[in-house]
């Protein structure tokens, strides 16, 4: 192993035992310091101490004339967490990032459904196929939970409390929150489960894979018995799998928008700010350490108004 790698190594058990940073924020700190090591060692540097200003200098404008600035931002971010992260692990070094200045972001407005939309995306769903039941379930649990990928992927049957109307969700930081869901999402999800059953029942049928050992298919096993999503082989859906869901929805439903499940996720916030509700609740249904992260809701709900306004405004 090189020194660049057990660093790095390091670095990502620091994020996820120390900074309790979720495992997406992980990947993507270490495949940005990742690319940094390789540039590195291209200039003949064994490891990130040996990196000077110059050094950072060089790469930076490198990766910034074909990034944007929200990755801009990050790369820095990555770069200055890991070398403070050296710092305290190895003692008063140079640190190459102490005068590199992250980039100002311009706050960008999301881009959200209509409640009519959203309707007609749902709507668009083929319930007569086993993954069309699926599907249904998954695009009434984004919006009407606001969830994140994430969120949703990792859901488990224990976190259905739908006799009281609510879920249990684990969000970034492994913190928990209850998210109050509606009677469609519950209906939803209801009509899924028996065809869950059925997925599992294959998955166990089939044993989860020749290939496996008999401890990590009985691992298998065990974790999609309670995992509430899965796939016809009775493994658990990825990220990828819902993107692809969603837009194999979104043109069924022939809707002119760039949608992802994200989009569902502000569209819920935004309906919800626009129907009245209070800003700190929204704030704890969506998972948002910051009301200021929140209050971009109520800029969407404004556009939203205006637009409203200045299409049915009367012409002289």
């Amino acid at each position: 192993m090189s020194k660049f790698e057990s660093e790095i190594n390091a670095f990502a058990l620091y994020l996820k035992l120390e900074r309790s940073l979720s495992k997406n924020t992980v990947l993507a700190y270490t495949q940005d310091l990742n690319q940094f090591a390789l540039y590195l060692s291209q200039t003949g540097k064994n490891s990130f101490s040996e990196a000077t200003p110059q050094d950072v200098d060089d790469y930076l404008s490198a990766r910034f004339s074909t990034t944007s600035k929200r990755t801009q931002s990050r790369i820095i971010s990555s770069l200055k967490a890991f070398y403070k992260f050296n710092h305290i692990e190895n003692g008063k070094q140079e640190n190459p990032m102490e005068r590199i200045d992250t980039p100002k972001l311009t706050r960008t407005l999301p881009d959200v459904l209509s409640v009519e939309e959203v309707t007609k995306i749902i709507d668009s769903v083929n319930l007569s196929t086993d993954e069309g039941v699926r599907n249904r379930a998954i695009i009434e649990l984004l919006y009407s939970c606001g969830l994140r990928v994430s969120e949703l992927i990792s859901l488990k049957i224990s976190d259905l409390f739908f006799k009281e109307q609510f879920v249990r969700v684990v969000g970034k930081g492994n913190k928990q929150r209850l998210i109050p869901v509606g009677e469609f999402a519950i209906a939803a999800v209801n009509n899924w489960l028996p065809v869950r059953e059925k997925f599992l029942s294959q998955a166990k049928d089939r044993g989860t894979g020749a290939t496996l050992g008999k401890h990590k298919k009985s691992e298998k096993l065990s974790e999609a018995e309670n995992t509430l999503f899965l796939n016809r082989r009775g493994g658990r859906l990825t990220r990828e799998m819902i993107f692809m869901i969603i837009k194999k929805q979104v043109k069924e439903a022939q809707i002119d928008k760039e949608v992802h499940p994200h989009t569902f996720r502000h569209s819920f916030a935004t309906h919800l700010v626009e129907k009245g509700a209070d800003l700190r609740a929204v704030q704890d249904m969506l998972g948002h350490e910051s009301i200021l992260t929140t209050e971009i809701y109520t800029h969407v709900s404004t556009r939203q108004w205006m637009k409203n306004i200045l299409d049915h405004h009367p012409e002289r």
